[in-house]
C-alpha cells in the first residue's frame, strides 16, 4: 500500500450524473451532506432527528478482539423500482474470504428501532441511494433487486482506543456500500483509506460533516477506517456514529447449504 495517499475530490452538489460517474471512474465517490441530502430528498434537520437512535445501540456481542467499544443494531430490507420492504429479522452473515475476524459465523443484533426503521426520511436515505448504484450499475431494479442490510455503528473509547474496522483493509462481498457519518464527538482519527483492490492506488480522508457520505463499488475497492481516540481524557463520551448500508444482487449473504 502506498506510503502516502492523496486525497479524494469531494462532490459538494446534488448531481447523481457526476456521482454515478465518479463511482465508475474511481470505485468510490466522497459526498458533502448539501450532495447526499440533495441526491436522496432530505435535510440535515431532518437527519440529525434520527441522530437519537444511535444512544440506544446495544452492545456488540461478537467482538473476538475482546474490545467493548461498539455498539450496533442491524435490518435487512429489498428494493425493487416500486418498493422498498423492511423484511423479517435476520442474522448477519459474511464469509471468511470478506472478513477474516468474524466470518463465517451467524451473528444475531438486535433490530433497528421502529421509529428508525419506518421513519421517511431514513427510508428516503436507502431508496435514493439504492437508485444511484442502480445507475452506476446500469441495472433494472425490477429485474436486478437489491437485497439490503443496515448497521448503525457507535464506536467509543471506552478501551482507550475504539477501532471502526477491527477486521483491518476489506470488501464486504457485497455490489455496493455507503457509509455515513452521523456524528463524531470528542475524537480523534476515524480516518478513512480506500484501496484498488487490484493495485496500490489509495486515498485518504476523514468524514467529519455529520451527513457526509462514502459511496463504495464493493468489486473495485478495500475500505478501511483507522482508529480512534479521545482527544481529553474524559473518554465516556467520545465516540463515532455511523450508518453503513449495504446493497447486493441475486439475495442477501448466507452460510452456504449442506
Amino acid at each position: 500500500m502506498p506510503h502516502l495517499l492523496p486525497q479524494p475530490l469531494l462532490l459538494d452538489q446534488p448531481d447523481r450524473s457526476q456521482a454515478v460517474a465518479r463511482l465508475n471512474r474511481h470505485g468510490y465517490a466522497l459526498l458533502s451532506t448539501a450532495a447526499l441530502t440533495g441526491l436522496t430528498g432530505t435535510d440535515r434537520e431532518a437527519l440529525n432527528a434520527l441522530h437519537a437512535a444511535w444512544n440506544t445501540l446495544p452492545p456488540d456481542p461478537h467482538l473476538k478482539d475482546g474490545g467493548r467499544y461498539r455498539y450496533r443494531r442491524h435490518g435487512s430490507y429489498i428494493q425493487t423500482a416500486h418498493d422498498l420492504t423492511h423484511v423479517p429479522h435476520r442474522a448477519h452473515w459474511q464469509p471468511t474470504t470478506y472478513n477474516a475476524l468474524h466470518g463465517g459465523m451467524l451473528r444475531w443484533f438486535e433490530p433497528l428501532e421502529t421509529a428508525l426503521s419506518a421513519s421517511p426520511n431514513f427510508l428516503a436515505l436507502i431508496g435514493r441511494l439504492g437508485e444511484v448504484f442502480a445507475a452506476a450499475k446500469g441495472e433494472d431494479l425490477d429485474h436486478s433487486p437489491w437485497f439490503i442490510e443496515v448497521h448503525p455503528f457507535r464506536i467509543d473509547t471506552t478501551d482507550g482506543v475504539g477501532r471502526p474496522t477491527p477486521e483491518g483493509a476489506h470488501r464486504d462481498g457485497v455490489d455496493y456500500v455507503a457509509v455515513l457519518l452521523a456524528g463524531r464527538q470528542g475524537i480523534r482519527g476515524g480516518e478513512s483509506r480506500v484501496f484498488d483492490a487490484e493495485g496500490p492506488l489509495g486515498v485518504r480522508f476523514t468524514l467529519t460533516e455529520p451527513w457526509s457520505a462514502l459511496l463504495i463499488d464493493d468489486q473495485r475497492v478495500i475500505h478501511e477506517s483507522t482508529p480512534i481516540q479521545p482527544e481529553a481524557l474524559n473518554t465516556s463520551t467520545s465516540h463515532r456514529d455511523t450508518l453503513v448500508i449495504t446493497y447486493r444482487q441475486h439475495g442477501f449473504q448466507d452460510p452456504p447449504r449442506v
